[in-house]
């Protein structure tokens, strides 16, 4: 594009979250997929290969093991960092932390996510809350699913004046659908072990003023997260000003059982019927007729769905490490155009 700095965009890891993000760069006008990088050899880089993506291994003896495999690879991770501008990392938890060591080594900025620690960065990242903080840094880290959306809707919340202290129930699902084949659990619920869980902490690696605990149980399914909040309120509020706060969010969307959304099946139906990539919910799908105010006591459920809520927040990320766009408004306002967010038509 004329006129416009075209962001090279390297994604290392082509899993559940990879594949997705490169998806979405893909559509951006400002950014490219520079490639993508991996160790298998199975149906999931020969699906990045058919999107016309180049293919790198993750080492040089991966990189050798596809070409073997008759893939067709261009090279190792170090060849793929020499050709971006920035790497999202998008491997299996606690993987990226050795990752950094390399891009470190390269001079390569990098984003990792929620499965890494805060420390692994110094800073953790939501675009609505904390976009203008990330412009120009080396690195950023995407938090998780959950605490993406916890920050989306305390937020808010806190944009409102109203938001007090909260406390979250949070209902996780127990692995991703591609592989609920290889585990996760039937027949019971897990508790985590320790009050707080680790997501209400998280949250306050973005914003440490949020007075936030949460309580977390694994239960028996693969589709996505359910919330249940409760929030004391600065003040007494009618729910149509608890809805005028949430509305603050681009990226949060109301859902009625009236229209028949009453599971979370149902909204990923939707999803699928919108032609959303891989059936993405990259929204908070907040239930607006279950919400209940009393008096200064806010109580409400939402659904998030792990695999995509972080993909808008990695592509403004992208463009707050580069420098590309330091506006973190016009930034999210790209996004959310480019990926249909906001126009689920309920």
């Amino acid at each position: 594009m004329v006129g416009q700095r075209i962001i090279r965009v390297a994604v290392n890891g082509y899993g559940v979250i990879g594949k997705r993000v490169a998806q979405a760069v893909a559509v951006q006008k400002d950014m490219v997929i520079a490639g993508v990088a991996d160790v298998a050899q199975d149906w999931r880089v020969r699906a990045a290969l058919s999107r016309g993506y180049a293919l790198y291994g993750a080492t040089e003896e991966h990189a050798v093991a596809m070409g073997a495999a008759g893939l067709d690879v261009s090279g190792s991770l170090d060849d793929l960092l020499g050709a971006a501008d920035i790497v999202v990392d998008c491997t299996p938890k606690h993987l990226a932390s050795k990752n950094i060591e390399t891009y470190r080594r390269l001079g390569i900025k990098y984003i990792v996510h929620g499965g890494e620690k805060h420390q692994s960065t110094g800073h953790s990242f939501v675009a609505e809350a904390n976009y203008a903080s990330a412009v120009g840094r080396d690195c950023t880290r995407v938090v998780s699913c959950n605490t993406t959306s916890i920050i989306r809707t305390l937020s808010a919340l806190k944009r409102h004046g109203l938001l007090d202290r909260a406390r979250g129930t949070l209902l996780r699902r127990a692995t991703d659908p591609w592989e609920s084949h290889q585990g996760g659990i039937m027949n019971t619920v897990v508790p985590e072990p320790e009050i707080p869980s680790h997501q209400g902490p998280d949250a306050q690696s973005v914003d440490p003023d949020l007075d936030v605990v949460t309580m977390a149980v694994k239960v028996p399914e693969t589709l996505a997260h359910l919330h249940y909040w409760s929030v004391q309120l600065t003040r007494e509020a009618s729910k149509d000003e608890v809805l005028d706060a949430f509305r603050t969010s681009s990226r949060i969307v109301f859902l009625r059982n009236s229209d028949g959304l009453s599971a979370i099946n149902s909204v990923k139906e939707l999803m699928a019927d919108l032609g959303r990539p891989h059936d993405s919910l990259y929204e908070v799908a907040l239930w607006e007729d279950m919400l209940k105010v009393q008096g200064n006591e806010l109580f409400y459920a939402y659904m998030v769905d792990n695999q995509a809520i972080v993909v808008p927040e990695t592509i403004d990320a992208i463009r707050a490490l580069t420098g590309a766009e330091h506006d973190g408004e016009t930034s999210i306002r790209n996004t959310n155009d480019s990926l249909g967010i906001g126009s689920v038509g309920l």
